[in-house]
Formats: structure tokens, sequence, C-alpha cells
């Protein structure tokens, strides 16, 4: 009987509709939904601060800016290359903030990938978009969501945060 209610139970389970059904946590602890971003597009970036992709932390702050009526960058810290996301929160946001002035939201760090994959990402690299989907190969990817919370387009770490490539579609 007890396999039945289980397998009834799974049975309602509701996939996400968008990335406004996700429950976040800030690197201060705070609890904070992407659905208080609805009616701007949103960037979300798997970030690390030892990576020699680390200095496009200035660039998103900059696009933040120069965006910021229609775009809100956020950044989720990962440990999950190179260990080159070894800090606590508070190292994390001192270092961001120190050395390039980075205002722009940043979420408790997080697994991008394998067994331990935050439920975002999962959702992230799995929806369909125009360019591709499956696993996250490396820091900075970019993932760019429409202001209805559907992701509409996905960059790899090469891609620059002010590249034409991406901003042509802000």
């Amino acid at each position: 009987m007890k396999l039945l209610v289980l397998f009834l139970g799974l049975m309602f389970v509701t996939p996400p509709a968008s990335v406004y059904d996700f429950k976040l946590k800030t690197i201060d602890g705070a609890d904070f939904s992407l659905a208080q971003y609805k009616g701007k597009k949103v960037l979300v970036v798997n970030t690390a601060s030892k990576c020699g992709f680390t200095p496009q932390y200035a660039e998103l702050q900059k696009l933040a800016d120069l965006y910021k009526d229609k775009l809100v960058i956020v950044g989720f810290p990962a440990n999950n290359f190179g260990q080159q996301e070894p800090g606590t929160a508070s190292e994390i946001k001192t270092f961001c903030q120190k050395n390039f002035g980075v205002t722009l939201p940043l979420s408790q760090k997080v697994s991008v990938k394998g067994d331990d994959i935050y439920p975002l990402f999962k959702y992230l690299t799995e929806a369909p978009n125009p360019d591709f989907t499956g696993e996250i190969k490396w820091n900075f990817e970019k993932f760019l969501i429409d202001e209805n919370g559907k992701l509409i387009h996905r960059f790899r770490s090469q891609t620059t945060p002010l590249d034409p490539k991406l901003t042509q579609y802000l």
C-alpha cells in the first residue's frame, strides 16, 4: 500500500514552469526568488573567484549598471571546476566587492553540475533554448532569462558580458 501511495504522490509533482518557481538564498543567507524580477530580463551566471574568467565580474557589474532598468544579473558562486571557489560566503562577497566593485545580487554557493546540482541549474541546463542544452562546462556560463521567467539564450564562458552576441538581446 505504501508503494502505491508514494507512486500516486509522484504523479502530481508539477515540473517548474519558469525560473520563478525556485526558492533561493542570497550569499547572506536570506530567502529570495527570481520572481521579484518579473518584467526584467535576468542573466544567471555561475561564478568563481579564482578562475581565468574571474575578471568578467567587472563586466558583469558594468552590464548591470548599463541596463539597470531592464536587466538584473545574479551571480551563483560554484566550486565545481578546479576548486576555484573555495571561500566562505563572507570571503566571496568581500572579494567581489573589493576587487571588482560588485553590487549585483549573489546567491549562496551552489553546485552547478553532478549529483548535487542545484535545482535551478538542473532546470536551466535542460530547458529548451535556441543555443544548446547539457552540462555546464566551466565557470562563468551565462543563462539569459526573458521578462516572463523563460530561458531564451545560453552562452559559454568565453562570451564576455559585454559581447554583442549577448548584448544584442537586451
